[in-house]
């Protein structure tokens, strides 16, 4: 498989404007895929007491336990759970060390941290995790630390509390802690942790939940675009093994030196909520090109997406014309840009149909050269053939 490290399929690069990013360094084919990355960190987005009436993931690989027959608890707090002897091991060795186990345990104790927003207490869960990332694997804690994200005076409060909380209820062994450490890594989690979701079969009210959330070295290096040309998979509860994994494939072809960009949500937003959340969640203003375009639109012309994941007609503005049809679609070998993509025709051919999904389709990995005629959704897993969307 051919990734990043290779150097032959993506390069790393600065661009004005847009800091460090990934582009390729050769042509590549819908598909294919451009990177598998592993996570450094791996922690759970649920409270430290959690919900009875939530799903039950094993606290290592993050799979859903789905009978209690091989689930094997933690020998020393009972709390957490796992899904089998292997992950139990390798967890005691890794993420679940007897000091994260007793870490955790504490803090399940703490009246104060009750007392804070939910997401402290996820914060919490994360900082041990880094802490203990520190202690087991020096190098990839100064790889977490080398990646984008700055300290914000809005922060501090949070930092302030954590650090207090942490120092006096279950300081790290042999590692200093200070303010300012606890406030750098809240902010390299705030702009590069990638939630891994829960099963779309147990979404409520159209919304999926985040059972874990990942920091991934080589993929936070993606930059965001509203109109991607890759994304990311991951098989959490189906791959044998590596199951936390991100997976990276081209959504459609892409020549040497284009950037390759991820939606860092899902595509159907319109044009103020998508600033809206890239401001409050990553700090940025968003100029790709569908950006500028929709930035001219009022508000219910960017709303060309219905509840139903269908294009809505608008007389006002001609979104896609039957007769321009043949210039939409290139023809094999034909270089195809972000800018020749009208939204709609986006819409149709890359976003799953299956409701209240609003996942992206890319095809399967080419066989022996031959692009597939499968789309798979990285959201439900639902195949589309392209003969579908004809």
């Amino acid at each position: 498989m051919l990734t990043a490290d290779s150097g032959s399929v993506l390069r790393l690069v600065e661009i004005e404007g847009r800091g460090r990013a990934l582009v390729a360094s050769q042509p590549l084919k819908a598909g294919q895929i451009v990177l598998q990355d592993s996570p450094i960190v791996v922690y759970s987005a649920f409270p430290l007491v959690k919900p009875q009436s939530s799903a039950s993931y094993c606290d290592n690989c993050f799979r859903i336990l789905f009978s209690s027959a091989n689930v094997v608890p933690c020998p020393l707090c009972s709390h957490h759970l796992f899904c089998g002897p292997n992950c139990l091991t390798a967890a005691t060795a890794s993420s679940h060390s007897p000091w994260v186990c007793q870490a955790l345990s504490r803090l399940r104790d703490c009246p104060s941290l009750f007392s804070q927003p939910l997401e402290q207490q996820v914060q919490a869960r994360f900082l041990i995790a880094a802490y203990n990332l520190a202690l087991v694997s020096p190098s990839d804690f100064q790889v977490l630390l080398s990646l984008q994200g700055q300290y914000s005076p809005s922060d501090a409060p949070a930092a302030e509390f954590l650090h207090s909380l942490i120092s006096s209820v279950c300081p790290p062994p042999s590692l200093s802690i200070s303010i300012e450490l606890i406030a750098a890594l809240l902010a390299k989690d705030k702009l590069n942790a990638f939630g891994l979701m829960e099963p779309i079969s147990l979404q409520q009210d159209g919304e999926r939940s985040v059972r874990a959330y990942g920091i991934y070295p080589k993929a936070s290096f993606f930059n965001h675009d509203c109109l991607p040309n890759a994304c990311r998979f991951d098989y959490l509860d189906s791959a044998l093994d590596q199951n936390t994994d991100m997976i990276v494939r081209m959504i459609h072809d892409v020549p040497v030196g284009r950037e390759i960009c991820l939606s860092y949500f899902p595509v159907n937003l319109n044009y103020s909520a998508r600033q809206k959340r890239l401001a409050e969640d990553y700090g940025f203003t968003c100029n790709c090109d569908r950006c500028k375009v929709e930035a001219n639109w009022s508000d219910n012309e960017t709303d060309v997406i219905d509840d139903n994941g269908t294009i809505e007609e608008n007389e006002d503005e001609e979104i896609m014309e039957e007769d321009n049809d043949e210039q939409m679609v290139a023809s094999e070998g034909d270089e195809v840009g972000e800018a020749d993509f009208p939204h709609a025709y986006f819409f149709v051919r890359y976003m799953c149909n299956r409701e209240n999904c609003w996942g992206t389709l890319a095809p399967l990995p080419p066989s022996n050269d031959v692009q597939s005629k499968m789309l798979e959704c990285n959201v439900c897993g639902n195949l589309k053939s392209e003969e579908d969307m004809c």
